[in-house]
């Protein structure tokens, strides 16, 4: 009788050994608990072979919108898209491009402090797990909360042919995009994709028509942001709102000269590298 026990659950495990080989395979992805959306804000897509699960993010980041200056017109823009979206309004896939460090990441994040008690919840998508959008849209379809599935830093490397099935993604293909799900994506690239000059080579019939394939990607989003590189005066704004908020007691004048000094260092004038001085210079005196 032993034996024949061992026997059973010997065949019982390799049932199940390759029940979870086919799950992967076919991309089953695991049961959704909605409670969950109850206790967290913030959630990160971890792909699993096929499939894959959403994990919940116990600690977000969630930035301050007020702490973004330079940056009004877009946030407002960002802002009213969420709000009618969270209102169970007609909304757009939003793509926030420009220059690094001027806070589009942030201005997506910092969504959260404001719609978070209306509903809304974020999802953070890595670029090599978008292809899981229909997976995800299935999983939060019928989910009483509203999802931005957020893709920070998007772009595609030159012979990158999966940015042809995001598109499909962004406009549902034959399946309709859940009512309660947009894409928020951000990128340093205005058209998300690399434009050189072979673009322009004889090689094609149609080289146009090469180059509008690569463009129309970027036109699936419906509302496009722009964030353009700070002026000094703009930085330096930064700069006086972080020393602020921090109650730094410190002679104006030099704070701005070793401000600049810094993003000489730096190589830039941004909101990022305004927050690290100010972050360095917090430091110092406090030792």
């Amino acid at each position: 009788m032993p034996d024949r026990w061992e026997t059973v659950i010997g065949r019982l495990e390799s049932f199940l050994a390759k029940a979870e080989v086919l799950m992967d395979r076919y991309g089953v992805s695991e049961p959704l608990d909605e409670t969950v959306f109850t206790q967290c804000q913030a959630f990160r897509w971890e792909g699993k072979g096929g499939a894959g699960r959403l994990v919940p993010v116990r600690h977000p980041h969630l930035p301050d919108l007020d702490d973004l200056v330079g940056v009004d017109i877009a946030k407002a823009e960002l802002v009213r898209n969420t709000a009618q979206f969270v209102a169970g309004r007609p909304a757009n896939n939003v793509l926030l491009w420009g220059e690094r460090g001027t806070g589009k990441s942030s201005c997506v994040k910092g969504l959260l402090r404001l719609f978070a008690d209306h509903g809304l919840r974020l999802i953070e998508v890595e670029r090599g797990e978008l292809l899981s959008l229909p997976r995800i849209s299935a999983l939060v379809r019928c989910v009483p909360y509203r999802f931005i599935v957020f893709c920070d830093d998007l772009s595609f490397a030159a012979g990158d042919a999966t940015y042809q099935e995001l598109k499909t993604l962004l406009d549902g293909g034959i399946e309709a995009r859940p009512g309660n799900m947009l894409i928020y994506a951000t990128s340093n690239r205005r058209h998300l994709m690399p434009e050189t000059m072979g673009d322009n080579l004889r090689e094609e019939i149609h080289p146009e028509e090469a180059v509008s394939d690569k463009l129309s990607l970027a036109d699936r989003f419906g509302l496009t942001l722009s964030f353009h590189p700070f002026s000094q005066d703009t930085y330096l704004a930064i700069v006086d709102h972080y020393a602020d908020s921090l109650g730094l007691d410190t002679n104006r004048d030099d704070l701005r000269r070793e401000a600049l000094r810094w993003a000489l260092y730096k190589g830039q004038r941004s909101g990022r590298a305004a927050r690290q001085f100010i972050d360095d210079l917090a430091g110092r005196i406090d030792a």
